[in-house]
């Protein structure tokens, strides 16, 4: 059997709900789906997290 390298098709992207670090100094950022918290903390460096809408391949 062997494995291709080539390109791959690529996946569509969609308008995904995030959880965004509000530390400046912090990239932290999770999908909604993936936080079981209703108001999560960055798993990075403890901050408080917003909501944002960002553009990710489509996962489901």
């Amino acid at each position: 059997m062997a494995f291709s390298r080539g390109p791959k098709e690529p996946l569509p992207e969609v308008e995904t709900n995030v959880w965004s670090c509000t530390n400046d100094d912090c990239q932290g950022w999770m999908r909604e789906s993936f936080s079981f918290a209703k108001q999560p903390e960055c798993p990075l460096c403890q901050s408080d997290m917003k909501q944002e809408v960002r553009i990710l391949p489509d996962l489901e």
